[in-house]
Order: C-alpha cells, then sequence, then structure tokens
C-alpha cells in the first residue's frame, strides 16, 4: 500500500483519485452500438413450430440447399443456425429477393427494390452480402428500372456461397445431427 508518512495523503488521494476515473470510464454507457457486447448463445434457437421432417426427408438437405429451403422446418433450422454462426445476411437476403419476386405493384416493387439494395447490397450495407463488383454493378444497374428480375445475379451468387459454405457446415452441426438421429 502507501508507504511513508509524508507520502501517506499525497499518494493514496492521487491513487483513490485514479480509481475513481477508471471506474467511472468503466461504469459509462456506450457511445454506439459497436461498443455494446452481446452475449453469444451457444445453443441455437429452436425452429418455429413446424411440420418435422421425416428423416428421409431431412437426409436430402444434404445434398441440396433448394430442398431445405423449400421445407419450412429446414428453412427454420438453416436460419437458426446461421444466427448461431453471425451469418444470416445471406440467408435473409435469399429470402428477401424471393418476396421481392412476388410483388405485383411497380410502385412497392421499386421501394421493396431501394429497401433490399440499402440493406444488403450497397458498400457498408447494415447486413452487406459478400457478392463480387460485376454483380453489384449489374445489380445497381437493373434497379434504375425495377423487374422481377432485377436481383437475379446477385440471388444466385448468394444462393451457389451458401450452397459451398453454408450448408456443408449445417450438417456438420449438432443441430442437424440431433435431427437426424
Amino acid at each position: 500500500m502507501c508507504k511513508g508518512l509524508a507520502a501517506l495523503p499525497h499518494t493514496c488521494l492521487e491513487r483513490a483519485k485514479e480509481i475513481k476515473i477508471k471506474l467511472g470510464i468503466l461504469l459509462q454507457k456506450p457511445d454506439s452500438v459497436g461498443d455494446i457486447v452481446i452475449p453469444y448463445n451457444e445453443k441455437p434457437e429452436k425452429p418455429a413450430k413446424t411440420h418435422k421432417p421425416s428423416l428421409d426427408e431431412a437426409l436430402q438437405w444434404r445434398d441440396s440447399l433448394d430442398k431445405l429451403l423449400q421445407n419450412n422446418y429446414g428453412l427454420a433450422s438453416f436460419k437458426s443456425f446461421l444466427k448461431s454462426e453471425f451469418s444470416e445476411e445471406n440467408l435473409e437476403f435469399w429470402i428477401a429477393c424471393e418476396d421481392y419476386k412476388k410483388i405485383k405493384s411497380p410502385a412497392k416493387m421499386a421501394e421493396k427494390a431501394k429497401q433490399i439494395y440499402e440493406e444488403f447490397i450497397q458498400t457498408e450495407a447494415p447486413k452487406e452480402v459478400n457478392i463480387d463488383h460485376f454483380t453489384k454493378d449489374i445489380t445497381m444497374k437493373n434497379l434504375v428500372e425495377p423487374s422481377l428480375s432485377s436481383f437475379d445475379m446477385a440471388q444466385k451468387r448468394i444462393h451457389a456461397l451458401m450452397e459451398k459454405d453454408s450448408l456443408p457446415c449445417f450438417v456438420r452441426s449438432e443441430f442437424y445431427q440431433e435431427l437426424i438421429k
């Protein structure tokens, strides 16, 4: 602790002030969302209440991302897995594109196209997907006059990426392994 009588009031007081300042800094609220630490939940969320697939259906998912995405239980399971891996943006983009293709109104289509672009495509987007510059440029040109096929190229690239990277990880996951037991 503090040594020497002459140094006692000065040194201890200075030390106490330093500790108070350091504690004050630690207790301050974060300035940005980036400063907030979100606890990691090791168990993936349970999929939404849907019809549990048969063993044969679930086994088909290993070889076909499309079969997985067409099955509500499979889609929910895959989404939960990707969330646990902090990589759900590709699936969310793919789903947004599927929803976009169902829009009939040109005004709503333009609005949704802008939203998808801002959320997933533009540089530094909150959920930016990993597509090459060529695909990004083509998609941006397609959005000058939005059509049902505006995001097709980008969606195909993301589908291929999920098929190559995300699906094999999902198939190796504990959640999928439990499902096929």
